[in-house]
């Protein structure tokens, strides 16, 4: 029995084939695939629990593919990129990745990333429970968010962001917390990848982002989600 299937998306045959024997060494199914098109497909078919992928890709690059993706699943994303620019990394988030490592890297600085995705993921799987703020109904056992009675497409990493808030409503949590509590100790990213989610999801949340009636900014604090919740 494997612990998942991982899809991982590179160009460079070399790169590809070392994370794909050690993600079998720890136990993982792997599929590969070598360009922007060839991931689409194959993310269909094969269902993967986790993708790992490139930026640099040819027919269509990462940002591109990571965008389609959140358009219909929201299987966790680790992204690999070359650029260790700020905007790049910004640009993952925006998209809908969840996590990001910069070449080179370790191929088991890769695997520990992995492990610690698919354990938070598989980890929010708790039946029945469902929390509810007037008209928003965030229902855990299948991650999904409603409002109004429409469902609303979250992320992975919106979703955990989301229930923490809500779990904690009237708490203000600075962006160095919310990293910690949402992200994990394991995630190596800054705490501009706070703000970018908090920004994605109150556009999808909020009827006036500019003006937000469910996640507050404290003004040197942090963010907190208003108070009133019942479940």
């Amino acid at each position: 029995m494997t612990r998942g299937k991982i899809l991982v998306v590179d160009d460079e045959k070399p790169i590809a084939e070392i994370l794909r024997y050690n993600l079998e060494q720890e136990g993982f199914a792997v599929v590969l695939a070598y360009d922007g098109a060839e991931a689409l497909q194959k993310l269909r078919r094969e269902r993967p629990d986790l993708v790992l992928l490139d930026v640099m890709l040819p027919k269509k690059d990462g940002f591109a593919v990571c965008g389609e993706i959140r358009r219909f699943d929201n299987v966790p994303i680790i992204m690999l990129t070359a650029k260790d620019a700020e905007l790049d990394k910004v640009l993952g988030l925006e998209l809908g990745a969840d996590d990001y490592v910069t070449k080179p890297f370790s191929a088991r600085e890769v695997v520990a990333r992995v492990k610690a995705q698919l354990r938070r993921f598989q980890s929010n799987d708790q039946a029945g429970e469902k929390l509810v703020y007037h008209n928003l109904i965030l229902y855990t056992d299948r991650m999904e968010l409603a409002k109004d009675g429409e469902v609303i497409d979250l992320t992975y990493r919106e979703y955990l962001l989301l229930e923490y808030l809500l779990r904690n409503a009237g708490l203000v949590f600075s962006r160095e917390k919310l990293l910690e509590e949402v992200w994990g100790y394991d995630f190596y990213g800054d705490e501009r990848t706070v703000d970018v989610a908090i920004r994605r999801l109150r556009e999808k949340i909020e009827d006036s982002p500019s003006d937000p009636q469910y996640i507050a900014t404290k003004r040197g604090a942090g963010y907190y989600f208003r108070r009133k919740m019942y479940v």
